[in-house]
């Protein structure tokens, strides 16, 4: 008897006319899953480079002078500054930037052309410190204002702690949208459970009466929706997956990224972890699954 059940428990339930309904809302839950997903990716990677980039870096802006000829004085104080950082401690390396690359750098922002040309552009310096090693900003900054008055130094402390602050937001704010998206593939697979449950009452009432338990027959909706919320769920993050592999493919067709956001493309390696969206979904489908036919069960008998 219980052998021809569960032979029985693998067919119990036939795929109902609209179930193709419920695929394609847990397919979409599930590609947005993923965007959320790779958005943390993506800003957990701009984070690091970031940091990295700036880590064991000091940088000097001479300003233009406000009176007297710009370029002459601006040429003394930036060599003045150089020499300052040249014979500081802890200090290996340094480079002064040219004109041309910091007309470069301000492109994004004022364009290109003689227009940036005539603007009064300030000079500046690249320091590596020795890693490791602590250098006294605070006898550096008062020995710069003494050699070149329009200096000033930036250890980039303050745009770390705002690129952290800003990574942090996006990233708590993806896990918000990751748990929204969970309680609503819940509600889902609830509501589909009991609606499922109403449109088979009569193979439930049979199997009851055969002598199913309660656990035997919630066996078979779990296992339902969760093949179902699985294999809805590896479309959506296949598709993601597709989305954001083609963004690291832009260039090849001639579209340049946008200079104020960060690459939207993620190696294999980050891609693997969308692996996790069908194995949630599931999961979160199965559990609702079984937990609402129990409850529903209890009610009924």
């Amino acid at each position: 008897m219980n052998l021809g059940l569960r032979a029985q428990q693998k067919s119990v339930l036939p795929r109902e006319a609209g179930a193709a309904s419920l695929d394609v809302v847990i397919a979409i839950m599930a590609f947005l899953a993923a965007l959320s997903l790779c958005a943390v990716l993506i800003a957990q990677r701009t984070a690091q480079d970031w940091r990295r980039g700036l880590a064991g870096k000091l940088t000097v802006q001479v300003l233009p002078p406000a009176r007297g000829p710009v370029q002459p004085a601006l040429a003394r104080e930036t060599a003045a500054a150089v020499q300052v950082l040249k014979t500081t401690r802890g200090i290996f390396s340094v480079h002064e930037l040219s004109e041309a690359k910091t007309e470069r750098l301000v492109e994004p922002w004022l364009g290109k052309g003689a227009l940036v040309a005539d603007l009064p552009l300030p000079r500046l310096i690249d320091a590596s410190v020795v890693p490791g090693r602590h250098v006294d900003l605070v006898a550096l900054r008062h020995r710069l204002k003494t050699a070149a008055p329009d200096g000033y130094v930036d250890d980039h402390r303050h745009w770390l702690a705002r690129l952290s602050r800003l990574a942090d937001t996006i990233m708590w704010s993806a896990y918000g949208v990751l748990g929204l998206i969970a309680i609503a593939t819940a509600a889902t697979a609830a509501f589909a459970t009991r609606a499922g449950l109403s449109a088979h009452h009569d193979i439930v009432e049979l199997l009851h009466q055969m002598g199913a338990h309660g656990g035997f027959i919630a066996s078979a909706f779990d296992r339902h929706y969760l093949r179902t919320a699985f294999f809805a769920s590896l479309v959506g993050a296949v598709l993601a997956a597709i989305v954001f592999a083609a963004a690291g493919g832009l260039e090849y067709v001639g579209l340049k990224p946008m200079p104020f956001l960060p690459p939207l493309a993620l190696s294999m390696s980050q891609l693997t972890w969308l692996v996790l969206i069908p194995v949630f979904g599931g999961a979160i489908a199965w559990a609702t699954a079984r937990l609402s036919v129990l409850a529903a069960l209890r009610n009924i008998y």
